[in-house]
């Protein structure tokens, strides 16, 4: 049953952190226009928007973790046969966010980089 609610709990996570990091790419469109148009090379700009995607992510999954840690010491009394410092599920539910904060990154913004510059600027 705590599977099932840890996995449930990591779905959930899963698709708020892409809903959001893929709003935040797609109302940079303009600026990524405005980037393409002065010159700088598509692969670069979409380099640019993955690696600003990653570095937030990553920064949520080190706080997400270590609040995980000393959360764990509190609640170890209310737990049976289970660790709460489990480092295989935590890195394996830090390693599904960092992927999917990787997809929600680079698809909109590869989706940006493909579009004509001028449409991009007009972009609302």
């Amino acid at each position: 049953m705590l599977t099932l609610f840890g996995a449930l709990a990591l779905v959930l996570a899963a698709v708020g952190l892409y809903g959001v990091l893929a709003y935040v790419v797609t109302q940079r469109t303009q600026e990524l226009g405005v980037r393409i148009a002065l010159g700088a090379a598509r692969r670069d700009v979409l380099a640019l928007v993955v690696r600003q995607g990653l570095l937030v992510a990553a920064i949520g999954i080190v706080i997400g973790a270590g609040a995980a840690l000393l959360s764990g010491r509190v609640v170890v009394s209310l737990l049976y046969g289970i660790s709460p410092t489990n480092l295989a599920v935590l890195g394996g539910a830090a390693g599904v966010l960092f992927a999917v904060a990787f997809v929600a990154s680079y698809l909109p913004a590869r989706r940006a980089t493909r579009i004509d510059p001028m449409v991009a600027l007009r972009y609302e």
